[in-house]
């Protein structure tokens, strides 16, 4: 499975150093996190949060009415030169840079599991493998697989870097790693409300950022998978991995990429159940109290965002304003990267 999966390539928890310490050979000058990334003032209001038509997920049931203070938030996603920034300052390591314990990873395990090869216990994430035919698209062991070295700086593993994808969003990161970004610019993690919210951008009922224009109509709009996946992409948008942020036209509150390029952690935990839980109003809500996955009932996950490059109308269509996806804390994934919000105060 590929919780399983994920768990094997990364460890259970990540450090952070000393607040401004600088690892060797690092510059000393201090870069504030407030000139990263411009962060955008959403309005507050109400809205109905969910799928917008049929063709929704389970998760994305019953559409119902939130209302939202208003909240700041990331124009784009956290680039791979913002996240060495902080690096840099704090000595930061993140999770896929560890070994797991075999006591660690025997927990996410199902009981009666056998123990796992030492090679699985070895710092490294989820790399994006796409065979050269068509496979079956229940079976994610098809296109995943776990690469030994593979972390923030090596997204695909030891033999690459991310020269010249600087301005590319970070990837390889965990819940983990992207809270402590998100503490240490002063931020955090937009909750699940908030981030469908921005992604309207103040569209009513509609399916995607821009409105209800089909994802293959006029001209490209997101990061996103052309041709047959996993196993042909014929780069219609540009791009065949990650896209550099600001390379598709903003929404209605000048936010880039809520669609596509890269999966987004929120803040809440994941619970399938959730939406039929929230009444007749829900008012900043923050998530569930228990996370529950009805695929791994003893998984502890949270929420992901947004779709990514590998997302396709006939795969998960992860790029509606209103898709859910989930994953464990601990997981780093070629396609998943992270934006942060901020209270108004």
């Amino acid at each position: 499975m590929l919780t399983i999966l994920l768990m094997a390539g990364t460890a259970a928890a990540s450090s952070c150093g000393e607040a401004g310490k600088q690892p060797a050979g690092q510059p000393a000058t201090f870069v504030s996190p407030d000139t990263l990334n411009k962060m955008v003032l959403i309005p507050g209001g109400t809205f109905a949060m969910g799928a917008d038509d049929n063709t929704g997920s389970p998760d994305e049931y019953p559409k119902h009415n939130v209302k939202l203070d208003s909240f700041y938030i990331d124009e784009h996603e956290v680039t791979n030169a913002e996240f060495a920034v902080f690096v840099a300052q704090t000595g930061y390591v993140t999770t896929a840079e560890k070994p797991i314990s075999k006591e660690e990873l025997m927990k996410s395990l199902p009981p009666g599991a056998p123990e796992p090869d030492s090679s699985m216990l070895a710092p490294g994430a989820l790399v994006f493998t796409p065979p050269d035919h068509a496979v079956p698209l229940n079976d994610v062991s098809q296109w995943w697989s776990f690469v030994a070295g593979a972390d923030w700086q090596h997204p695909e593993g030891p033999g690459s870097d991310i020269k010249g994808r600087e301005n590319h969003p970070v990837t390889q990161v965990s819940w983990d790693d992207a809270e402590a970004f998100a503490k240490w610019a002063g931020k955090r993690l937009p909750t699940e409300a908030e981030w469908e919210f921005a992604a309207r951008g103040g569209l009513t009922g509609q399916l995607y950022p821009w409105g209800n224009e089909a994802l293959t109509s006029g001209k490209p709009k997101a990061n996103t998978w052309n041709g047959n996946f996993p196993y042909k992409n014929t780069n219609t948008d540009g791009f065949t991995g990650t896209a550099p942020i600001k390379s598709y036209s903003p929404n209605g509150y000048g936010l880039y990429d809520m669609s596509g390029n890269v999966w987004e952690w929120v803040g809440d935990l994941y619970n399938a159940n959730y939406y039929g839980k929230e009444g007749q109003l829900a008012v900043n809500p923050k998530g569930p109290a228990e996370a529950f996955d009805p695929e791994e009932p003893g998984m502890v996950k949270h929420t992901i965002r947004g779709g990514s490059y590998m997302c396709s109308d006939e795969y998960c269509r992860g790029y509606r304003v209103s898709a859910r996806m989930k994953t464990t804390p601990e997981s780093g994934l070629a396609n998943l990267g992270f934006r942060c919000a901020r209270s108004v105060k």
